[in-house]
């Protein structure tokens, strides 16, 4: 499958390591306002040490599914129940960043 995404393949992401070791699939997805960075994550709440950054490419091969998501704007997240659900776009009311439990 081609890679759909406007940004480059090399452009840095955020996923949680239930996402990257493939314990969790990615249920929730955001395109963030303040800097465009894209976030990967199982839904879960995480700790920083949890914290892992890949490559939009190395997300996309992890769960080919976010390429459904390639025109979200920024400002935007995604949430899903499972794998094979659908997608649920909403306009983030809030600046929301990765909150890490200490």
């Amino acid at each position: 499958m081609d890679f759909p995404f406007c940004d480059a393949p090399n452009t840095a992401t955020i996923v949680c390591c239930h996402v990257i070791n493939k314990e969790s699939p990615i249920l929730y997805v955001s395109h963030d306002e303040d800097d465009g960075m894209w976030q990967f994550l199982c839904g879960k709440s995480h700790n920083e040490a949890e914290a892992r950054i890949i490559s939009l490419q190395e997300a996309f091969e992890i769960d080919n599914s976010v390429g459904e998501l390639k025109d979200m704007p920024c400002g935007y997240y995604a949430t899903r129940e499972g794998r094979k659900s659908h997608w649920s776009i909403k306009k983030n009311l809030r600046t929301y960043k990765l909150e890490f439990e200490e």
